[in-house]
Formats: C-alpha cells, structure tokens, sequence
C-alpha cells in the first residue's frame, strides 16, 4: 500500500493466518485499507490466500514476490 497505494482502485481478499482457526477478510480503496475476523473455516475447505487487486500499472511480480514475503 505504501508504494502502490494510489495505483490500487480496489482490493479485497480473504487470508489464512497461522494459528486462527477464523478466515481473515479484507477490502480497501487506494490506501484506506479495513479487515477483519470471519467465519470459522469449514472443515472441507481449502485454506489459501485469495486476493483480488483492480488497479493500473501494478506490478502482478512484485505483489507476489512482496506478499511472498510475509508467509510463515
């Protein structure tokens, strides 16, 4: 968000941190950004990361490499 803020529109997503048993979910507009605890996962569900970004001029390669980064 710092470097690419006001080229992001729109993002939302939903995030599996280690050690919550709850979806994390979140949306934001440019450099505002909200999230927040879901629902707990279902027990058939594939737990993954999906995050959706619509802007222009993104950098799809870095936005992978930098959220790459923040796995555990």
């Amino acid at each position: 968000l710092r470097t690419q803020g006001p080229d992001i529109f729109r993002m939302k997503g939903i995030l599996n941190l280690a050690g919550e048993d709850c979806r994390f979910v979140f949306q934001g507009v440019h450099m505002l950004f909200d999230g927040k605890r879901d629902r707990p996962w279902k027990s058939d569900a594939e737990r993954k990361n999906e995050l959706v970004f619509i802007g222009r001029n993104l950098d799809e390669a870095k936005l992978r490499e930098d959220f790459r980064a923040c796995l555990v």
